[in-house]
């Protein structure tokens, strides 16, 4: 599989990774083993990028990834991990004690002495401005108990105030055919800065696959389920914002721009991978079956311009009004 650098790690990743929020919970129930065999898919299928959170399943992620590596220590994944959403969301709780308590609790459940990256895992605003909070980041860089850091945001304007911060190896930002704003100006200052592109949430929370219908029953413990008008957590971690009946009429529509011999998820995957600016994109799997599908989309052809237009035009004509101007 292509490989590029990461950012300022200097570290070259497949451009497919994976996410593995639903490893750990809110997308329904997943299997120990279950879990295990995506992870090694994956591998096999030349991944070599994992995303993780402390707060997934509240450890049960990385505990699963750790386990895995441990088992498989041929294998050559890069893993970046999240810190700060198990804390209140004020800006008051981002101080290195914190910090360090929690990297040490992610170091633990992935069995390692240094973390490969730990991210900001989408905190208020205000934190990505604080000087005190990179001196803190750089301090833990200093200490070994991480290698590198970055952060996950929510909004445009968020991503363009952490790219200006020198220490900043990547930005995790939601980016697919239904979030188009990054392509405005994040992904051109990320490349002049040398700051990778991490693209989550590319399937608009499984919209894109066009395997949904108006019929379709999420469960209980599934996000989709429960935080559509954004009851939870950020309404954008949600079918990307978009609401689901707006969605579905959507997706049908890009469904149909797939080219022959590729499903929806494989084009949508497709897409972002050669929006310039990207590293890797971190689509979720909860099978074996998904694992290998989304990372044979590194190996599809570049989409047609005629494609890249008529993404731009469904965008434009039923997404943009709903999600531009928010996130």
């Amino acid at each position: 599989m292509e490989e590029r650098v990461l950012g300022r790690t200097g570290r070259a990743v497949s451009v497919v990774g994976l996410g593995t929020w639903q490893l750990g919970a809110d997308w329904g129930d997943v299997r120990e083993q279950d879990a295990l065999d995506v992870l090694d898919a994956a591998v096999e299928a030349s991944v070599t990028f994992f995303d993780t959170a402390d707060v997934y399943g509240d450890g049960r992620s990385e505990q699963l990834i750790g386990r895995y590596l441990r088992e498989r220590p041929d294998a050559d994944v890069f893993v970046a991990t999240k810190m700060g959403r198990r804390a209140e969301q004020l800006p008051e709780n981002y101080v290195l004690d914190n910090f360090r308590a929690w990297n040490d609790r992610s170091r633990r459940n992935l069995g390692v002495d240094t973390l490969d990256l730990v991210q900001l895992h989408c905190p208020p605003t205000a934190v990505y401005s604080s000087d005190e909070v990179y001196d803190a980041l750089d301090t833990l860089v200093a200490e070994k108990r991480i290698a590198h850091y970055a952060v996950s945001v929510e909004t445009c304007e968020e991503a363009l105030t952490a790219i200006a911060r020198p220490g900043v190896a990547s930005v995790q930002i939601i980016l697919n055919p239904f979030r188009l704003k990054p392509l405005e100006r994040v992904l051109p200052e990320a490349e002049r800065a040398g700051v990778g592109i991490i693209a989550r949430v590319p399937l608009a929370s499984g919209l894109l696959t066009g395997k949904y219908t108006r019929d379709t029953v999420f469960a209980a413990d599934d996000h989709r389920a429960y935080n559509r008008h954004g009851e939870a957590f950020d309404q954008g971690e949600t079918f990307s914002g978009v609401d689901y009946e707006t969605g579905l009429a959507a997706a049908g529509e890009f469904a149909a721009l797939a080219p022959s011999g590729a499903t929806p998820a494989q084009t949508a995957l497709r897409w972002i991978v050669q929006q310039p600016g990207v590293t890797t994109v971190i689509p979720g799997a909860r099978s074996v079956t998904q694992a290998r599908s989304n990372a044979a989309a590194a190996g599809l052809p570049p989409l047609p311009e005629a494609t890249l237009a008529a993404v731009r035009d469904l965008y434009d004509r039923r997404i943009r009004a709903q999600v531009h101007d928010r996130w």
